[in-house]
């Protein structure tokens, strides 16, 4: 959910935004974690990497993120969702979390 809300943060879809609230709070994300993935970080040092994977695909940004602890497939997901996201142009498509 953090990665999604990051990627969407700049959408002028506000039904978009307001049901991916709710689909956070009912995870049990705070307010203060959903202000801060639309932000594009988080508080938690993996989720952060995997937004700043998920934000910007490089070679750098994969090493950090296998360097605090996501695994290789974890990062080919969320390389794969950003692809799929910047293809639609607006929307993620089903999956992304």
């Amino acid at each position: 959910m953090p990665v999604e809300l990051a990627l969407t943060a700049t959408s002028n879809d506000s039904l978009l935004l307001r049901k991916q609230e709710e689909s956070a709070r009912a995870i049990g994300m705070t307010g203060a974690e959903i202000d801060v993935a639309r932000r594009g970080f988080s508080f938690d040092v993996k989720t952060s990497m995997a937004i700043a994977l998920a934000l910007a695909v490089c070679e750098e940004n994969r090493q950090r993120a296998l360097r605090t602890g996501l695994c290789a497939r974890s990062c080919a997901e969320i390389e794969k969702m950003a692809a799929a996201f910047r293809q639609s142009g607006s929307r993620p498509t089903a999956g992304f979390t």
